[in-house]
């Protein structure tokens, strides 16, 4: 039986009853993923959702010369492949492990079982693609905004939550494609951090020298 602790956790299911959280729960199982590995290609038929229970996930979508754009990083709690439970099309994008990381799989018939039986849960549903709308205006506006350069200042403060010292959980190449520019523009953009003593790096550390100026740069 899968985590209910933290299945509660997850927005979706905050209005479950004891009883339909259990009936998720036994029908949930979980997978292991070694870094690489695909949780679904984009275009697979959709049969159940996913909720991160340790590592990260990316979302992302390859262009037809096989560039990357990373446009979401799932990280414990965090739930992904919810579309096709309600549009019933492939999915939209790949999921992929970025490190060793566990997958709670909920398949989406006893869900679907629950929203038919009570139908007002689906406000829920509604505040979550509210939010992802909310998400997808921002990522957009940052797209004509904002350059490069305070693009991937954006990206790193987002990593690094409230610290000023941490580990960039992804590749260069990974931090390039959640920036949506090429590797070699992110670390010229990273360079010119340091020399700006507002950054010091050490391989995949991280130390804000001087959060104030890059979160100016980011805006």
């Amino acid at each position: 039986m899968a985590d209910t602790s933290l299945l509660n956790d997850v927005a979706l299911f905050a209005e479950l009853t004891t009883d339909e959280m259990a009936r998720l729960s036994a029908a949930a199982s979980v997978r292991e993923l070694q870094r690489g590995d695909v949780v679904f290609a984009e275009n697979d038929e959709p049969n159940a959702l996913y909720v991160v229970e340790r590592g990260r996930i990316a979302i992302a979508k390859r262009s037809i010369d096989g560039r990357e754009s990373m446009f979401a990083l799932m990280e414990r709690g965090d739930l992904f492949g919810d579309m096709g439970l309600f549009d019933g099309l492939g999915r939209s994008a790949e999921a992929r492990a970025l490190e060793p990381s566990e997958v709670l799989s909920i398949p989406f018939a006893p869900l679907r079982d629950v929203y038919e039986q009570r139908p007002t849960l689906l406000w829920g549903v509604v505040k979550l693609l509210a939010g992802r709308l909310r998400n997808t205006d921002i990522a957009l506006a940052d797209s004509v905004f904002l350059d490069v350069t305070g693009r991937t200042a954006k990206r790193l403060l987002e990593l690094a939550g409230d610290a000023d010292d941490f580990v960039l959980p992804i590749t260069q190449e990974e931090l390039a494609g959640m920036v949506g520019a090429s590797r070699e523009r992110v670390n010229k953009a990273i360079s010119s951090f340091i020399r700006l003593g507002w950054l010091e790096q050490n391989e995949r550390r991280y130390s804000f020298t001087n959060r104030e100026e890059l979160e100016r740069r980011a805006r």
